[in-house]
């Protein structure tokens, strides 16, 4: 039988300003941990710490701007762009420009702060 979302859970954010999560499935709203799938709607100027993840994430931009920073390069990923990160690259997201950016993540298995291996800060 299908399963209904109802509304997200709330999750907090790690960086230099407040980024809303709304986690729609995942460890937290739907008991996941398969995959998980979160809105984000990040401020301009926010940067989060460096990580390492144990998950593959596909992220889709809605509006604004991401800059992804990743060993060896960094992109912008615009809206309308999608981006993917493979289990173990460092990555770090950002949005530098003022308007911040709305995007969709898609972690494969879900996010958990356990496995998101964040730099020190």
């Amino acid at each position: 039988m299908p399963t209904i979302i109802e509304s997200p859970t709330i999750i907090e954010s790690a960086g230099n300003k407040p980024k809303r999560i709304e986690e729609f499935v995942g460890h937290v709203n739907s008991k996941h941990g398969e995959v998980s799938v979160a809105r984000m709607i990040s401020p301009g100027g926010w940067v989060e710490p460096g990580q390492r993840p144990d998950f593959k994430e596909i992220t889709l931009v809605l509006k604004g701007q991401l800059h992804v920073e990743y060993d060896g390069g960094e992109y912008d990923v615009h809206a309308g762009q999608s981006i993917i990160t493979n289990p173990g690259e460092w990555v770090r997201y950002s949005t530098p420009g003022d308007e911040g950016a709305e995007y969709v993540a898609v972690c494969l298995p879900a996010f958990s702060p356990n496995n998101v291996h964040r730099d020190d800060v």
